[in-house]
């Protein structure tokens, strides 16, 4: 019983781990203040281009790249849209979305199916990976979980104990007002939501490269709107978020140790499970935690220095 507990654990962390890394992304660019429902296309498009490189570098380093860059492109477009042109950040995410979706399918037609050429594979870490329990369960990871750790850990010292940090949220709290101390509104939300881009084209090129290393057209799975509602369960703080991704990890790894263990429930229910999460999430987080720190104040909301 031990090790199968050990077991589920361990897959929990690898199972969340690409919705963390979008959520990572996504929660540093709501702290800006830009709202970019675009997450999902962003996984997908780094998801497919992580695989093409891979595949035809033979190095998965490379495939990595191209995926960061692929997301923080998709990216670009969103901030050019939300930030200088000043559009409506829900229709441009979603375009983002839906174009995302497409292009993976077009580009990654030829490679359907396929397994992947250099995936990552797990890597003991000395002496911690002894350890009694945590050992297998956090340090016989591949390398991209460690990077997701230290990912989290410091973006959570960067949002709440430096200066670029506090300058961050003041644009997402109250852009006027940073605007007036000197702080550049729009190359803050570009940097935010260009780095959140290229976080979720990583959280992509995990599902291709290592969690399930091959490449299937949509293969995200509505991860990416996942990744958006974890950001309101964490409260947009990066360590609650780090948990809440492990939380829905533990419930895909569930779904799967339910299968093999011969209990029988329906499939499509046990598919609904990760989703049926998120809106009991979300509920808990609106009833109980009002009174807490909520949504940046500016979030969603174009700043125009002329009506300052």
């Amino acid at each position: 019983m031990e090790s199968a507990t050990i077991a589920l654990l361990a897959a929990a962390i690898v199972a969340g781990t690409p919705i963390l890394f979008a959520a990572l992304g996504e929660l540093m660019a709501e702290r800006s203040g830009i709202l970019n429902l675009g997450v999902e296309g962003m996984m997908l498009v780094g998801a497919v281009l992580g695989f093409i490189f891979a595949s035809n570098t033979g190095n998965h380093w490379y495939g990595l790249l191209a995926a960061m860059m692929g997301g923080g492109l998709m990216a670009s477009i969103h901030a050019f849209i939300s930030v200088t042109l000043r559009g409506n950040q829900v229709v441009s995410g979603l375009a983002l979305t839906i174009f995302g979706t497409g292009i993976s399918g077009f580009m990654g037609k030829s490679y359907q199916g396929m397994p992947a050429a250099d995936p990552f594979r797990p890597i003991a870490v000395p002496l911690l990976g002894d350890i009694p329990v945590l050992g297998p369960i956090l340090f016989k990871q591949d390398a991209l979980v460690y990077i997701s750790l230290i990912l989290a850990i410091g973006l959570w010292y960067i949002l709440f104990r430096t200066r670029w940090g506090l300058r961050i949220r003041s644009v997402g709290e109250n852009p006027a007002a940073a605007d007036a101390v000197g702080i550049s509104v729009s190359r803050v939300r570009y940097i935010c939501t260009i780095l959140g881009g290229m976080l979720a084209g990583l959280g992509g090129a995990y599902l291709s490269l290592a969690y399930a290393p091959s490449w299937q057209e949509n293969m995200t799975a509505g991860r990416g709107w996942i990744a958006v509602a974890l950001v309101i369960f964490a409260l947009w703080n990066p360590l609650r978020g780090l948990l809440g991704s492990y939380l829905f990890g533990g419930v895909e790894a569930l779904t799967f140790r339910i299968q093999t263990i011969g209990i029988h429930v329906s499939s499509f229910f046990l598919a609904m499970l990760p989703y049926l999460l998120t809106i009991l999430v979300l509920v808990l987080v609106t009833i109980r935690l009002r009174q807490e720190a909520g949504a940046p104040r500016a979030l969603g909301v174009p700043y125009d220095r002329e009506e300052r």
